[in-house]
C-alpha cells in the first residue's frame, strides 16, 4: 500500500465555484489523484490518495480516495469536476469520503504504522532510502508546502528529494510510482 498527502492550502471546501482552477486550484488535487491512480485500462488499487483542503469556507477538509473501491471515474477534469461538486456536497461517490479532519491528525495516525517521506528538493536523494511496504508521501500544492506543516511532518518522517529540479506535484506522483513500481517488480 502507498499513500499519498496533498496539502492543498487553497482547496475550497463549498461547491461555490464554476471550474476547478477557480476552486482553490483543485485542478492541482485533481492532476494529482489521476496520477496517483491511472494506469493504462486500469485503477491501482494499492494507493489512498489523501487531500487537505484548507481552502474557505469551512476547513480543513479531508478528501479521501481509496483505490480498492474506487470506480465511476475518468481521467478527465471534467468528470472529477462533477464527482468534487457531489462530494463536496455531501453526496456519496464510490471509493471517495470526505471529513473534517486535519493534516496533523491525518499524519499522526499514520505515523504510528507507516513511513513518512516529505518531498523537498534539498532532502535525502530517494535512491538512498530503504522504504517499507507503507510509505507516505507528503506534497505541496502550487504554492508548496506550508513550513509549519513541513515542520510537523518532520516529527514523523523525514525529507526525501527526486532530484535538484521542483516538479509538479502529479510529477512527484508519476515518478513515486514508477520507482515504486520497479521496486516491486511491477513494471
Amino acid at each position: 500500500m502507498r499513500e499519498f498527502v496533498l496539502f492543498s492550502r487553497l482547496g475550497r471546501t463549498d461547491t461555490n465555484w464554476v471550474n476547478l482552477r477557480d476552486a482553490g486550484r483543485l485542478d492541482i488535487a485533481v492532476e494529482c489523484a489521476v496520477a496517483a491512480f491511472f494506469l493504462s485500462h486500469a485503477i491501482r488499487k494499492n494507493v489512498v490518495f489523501h487531500a487537505i483542503l484548507n481552502g474557505p469556507p469551512s476547513p480543513p477538509l479531508h478528501l479521501r480516495i481509496n483505490g480498492e473501491t474506487l470506480h465511476d471515474v475518468r481521467t478527465d477534469q471534467q468528470t472529477w469536476q462533477q464527482i468534487l461538486k457531489k462530494v463536496l456536497s455531501g453526496k456519496q461517490h464510490p471509493g471517495i469520503s470526505l471529513a473534517k479532519t486535519s493534516f496533523e491528525t491525518i499524519l499522526k495516525a499514520k505515523a504510528g504504522i507507516s513511513q513518512i517521506y516529505v518531498l523537498e528538493e534539498h532532502g535525502t536523494d530517494i535512491t538512498k532510502v530503504e522504504m517499507g511496504d507503507k510509505p507516505v508521501f507528503v506534497l505541496g500544492d502550487h504554492v508548496g508546502l506550508p513550513k509549519k506543516a513541513e515542520t510537523f511532518a518532520l516529527r514523523y518522517g523525514e525529507k526525501i528529494s527526486l532530484g535538484k529540479h521542483t516538479y509538479l506535484a502529479a510529477s512527484c506522483i508519476t515518478i513515486l510510482n514508477y520507482l515504486l513500481d520497479k521496486k516491486s517488480n511491477l513494471y
